[in-house]
């Protein structure tokens, strides 16, 4: 009837996280992260806590998982053998709850997100993938986690059908219908101003329109990535009302701040720091590109056609746009917007698309930047782990044994269609079948993994 702990058949783990756990531990992970959190654990008595390294991985699991919500998180930690041993639980040890997981990240203040953000890029910089001499900044729209339906006015604080009702009855409808009401609301141009509505859910989300062309509450996550490595150097979560010449100088200046203090600890980035910057051609205004001027930092923007210009007698900014024209159309310019396409773009589909983070279920800046820093920490973990051991996700050998055993079968056909060919080259060349089969078999493609 009683069986031991110690009797139970204990699983290997996964390759990937056995690895992952001994750089983190051969770091001192836990003793750093322990350190920069013990003012937000109180030593009197109360609901167990979740210790800071075991909240901290169960939030890279987040990207490396693909899982979007904390509960999920906690559901994982519970259901998977592989994970438990991951993040250090026994077997008679339960598996988190998910509202300690929400608690622990409302008490652990942003700063010190940011701080386990900084301490795995200086762990990049150590093993030469994080140089900080030219970074790519591009942002994207997360969806909120706020419905349209629920917006209510700044001044009056009237529902979206309130106010129409009562724009219905001062144009003569004394009892509109949903018809009437639907009728008028075509009319109007400009009804989503987002200085005249607000979700009373999150403040933070403001109305704009997704790329898919739907009309969404949503943040702007932006960030700066290394266009050497690809590894991301800074991130940030701003208003989705935001144009991009906007947003862009506060993710330039984090940015500087994370390499400054990654060169300050490591010496290990570029000597001459942050230098060039790329972006597309949503960056490109005379006002920004003065800026980097200014600034000391060479310019890689995109230039969009606005045809013919008028400078009329503004000489300097005329040379500065020329001069950033002249960068972007070299060879080196060339280079490092293909670079861009690659390494600037790559983030975006591991943070958002496989890592599922590209609608929110946090609300707060400060809570979705929480989140999106672990996130970013943990892709760059992953571009170095590809470099220790070849692999940057759990999953990211199944499509590498696929593309092999792909490859294998496409070898054996065609070497089988040659001695097929060898043997009988009448019919070889009489039937259309063998001479097709070498030109339809096409090698596999890698589209379906990550990679990273």
């Amino acid at each position: 009837m009683w069986v031991a702990a110690m009797d139970l058949p204990r699983s290997p783990g996964h390759p990937f996280y056995a690895r992952l756990n001994q750089i983190l531990d051969g770091e001192g992970f836990d003793s750093f992260v322990e350190s920069r959190c013990r003012e937000f654990y109180a030593p009197g008595i109360g609901r167990p806590s979740l210790s800071p390294g075991r909240y901290f991985r169960l939030l890279l699991l987040g990207y490396f998982e693909g899982l979007d919500s904390e509960r999920a998180m906690a559901w994982r930690a519970a259901d998977s053998l592989a994970i438990r041993s991951f993040l250090g639980l026994r077997l008679e040890e339960g598996a988190p709850d998910h509202s300690t997981i929400s608690r622990t990240r409302r008490r652990i203040a942003l700063e010190t997100h940011r701080e386990v953000f900084s301490w795995i890029q200086e762990r990049l910089a150590e093993a030469g993938l994080l140089s900080g001499k030219t970074i790519a900044i591009d942002a994207t729209t997360l969806e909120a986690n706020a419905a349209m339906r629920s917006i209510v006015r700044r001044d009056t604080g009237e529902t979206y059908r309130e106010y129409l009702e009562r724009l219905a009855k001062a144009s003569g409808i004394r009892t509109p219908s949903r018809e009437a009401i639907a009728r008028l609301d075509r009319k109007r141009k400009k009804k989503g101003s987002n200085k005249e509505w607000a979700s009373p859910a999150d403040p933070d989300a403001k109305i704009t329109k997704m790329k898919d062309g739907r009309t969404h509450l949503a943040h702007k996550a932006e960030q700066a990535v290394d266009m050497r490595s690809g590894a991301i150097v800074a991130m940030t979560v701003q208003g989705a009302d935001l144009g991009d010449t906007t947003s862009f100088d506060s993710t330039l200046a984090e940015a500087r701040k994370q390499i400054r203090r990654v060169s300050r600890r490591t010496q290990a980035c570029h000597p001459g720091g942050l230098q060039e910057v790329v972006g597309d051609k949503g960056y490109h205004s005379t006002d920004l590109l003065s800026r980097l001027n200014r600034r000391g930092l060479r310019s890689y923007i995109s230039e969009p056609d606005r045809g013919r210009r008028r400078w009329r007698g503004d000489t300097r900014a005329r040379d500065i746009v020329y001069a950033n024209r002249r960068r972007s159309r070299g060879a080196r310019g060339q280079r490092l917007h293909r670079l861009r396409g690659e390494r600037g773009e790559r983030p975006f589909s591991h943070l958002y698309r496989t890592g599922r983070m590209r609608r929110t279920h946090l609300r707060g800046h400060d809570n979705i930047l929480k989140r999106l820093l672990v996130h970013g920490g943990a892709l760059n973990l992953g571009l170095l782990m590809r470099q220790l051991c070849g692999i940057g996700t759990p999953r990211g050998l199944q499509g590498r044994l696929r593309a092999l055993l792909a490859y294998l079968v496409r070898l054996c056909r065609r070497a089988l269609a040659a001695s097929r060919a060898f043997r009988y080259p009448e019919a070889h060349s009489a039937t259309p079948y063998f001479s097709g089969a070498t030109s339809t078999i096409t090698a596999p493609s890698r589209g379906f993994t990550t990679d990273c």
